[in-house]
């Protein structure tokens, strides 16, 4: 498939050579190296896969890992509370009393303008969303290498007719004045 793609564009390259008499082919051959070269430098750093859209995923990817391990802590930590609550009476019955629970023996003693006891809020962790980097599209890539084609053949072309190996009109017969001599057979 590449074999037959290159040799297409060899061809498109040649008929595009072959109209613009005089013009050798590595002049043609430069001007689509050079809108290629662009094409690939303008993608590379700043296209959709480039440079710029790598280290702004990074960036993410360092936020989301920040984030993931503050929640392995928060999840650590009510792991231990949860193994303490199934296996420590002395936890078990802490709880009991915040919830105002007493045990055998035990008596209560409430004083009023005094706040009841708070109930604990456990951090859940903040939500991380994705957000939406901007790169530059893959049309404007290709239009960019295509602009750079363009001026490139046309500085060849300019160049050409300014050193006069190109000439845009018909060349002129030139007719010889004078006597006009034929070379006829003899007979």
């Amino acid at each position: 498939m590449l074999y037959y793609t290159t040799l297409f564009f060899m061809g498109k390259i040649k008929k595009c050579a072959d109209t613009v008499k005089g013009m050798n082919h590595i002049k043609v051959l430069l001007s689509v190296f050079i809108g290629t070269l662009v094409y690939v430098l303008i993608s590379f750093v700043a296209g959709d896969n480039g440079i710029v859209s790598y280290n702004k995923l990074n960036e993410q990817k360092k936020i989301v890992a920040r984030q993931t391990e503050l929640i392995q802590n928060i999840n650590n930590e009510l792991t231990l509370e949860y193994t303490a609550l199934l296996r420590d009476k002395d936890v078990i019955a802490a709880y009991a009393r915040r919830l105002d629970y007493v045990g055998n023996g035990e008596k209560i003693v409430k004083i009023k303008g005094l706040k009841a006891a708070e109930t604990t809020l456990y951090d859940t962790g903040t939500v991380v969303r994705h957000k939406d980097y901007e790169c530059l599209p893959e049309k404007f890539c290709k239009i960019s290498a295509l602009v750079f084609f363009v001026l490139a053949i046309s500085l060849a072309l300019l160049i050409d007719l300014n050193n006069g190996t190109l000439s845009m009109g018909r060349k002129k017969k030139t007719v010889v004045q004078g006597i006009p001599v034929y070379d006829l057979q003899q007979i």
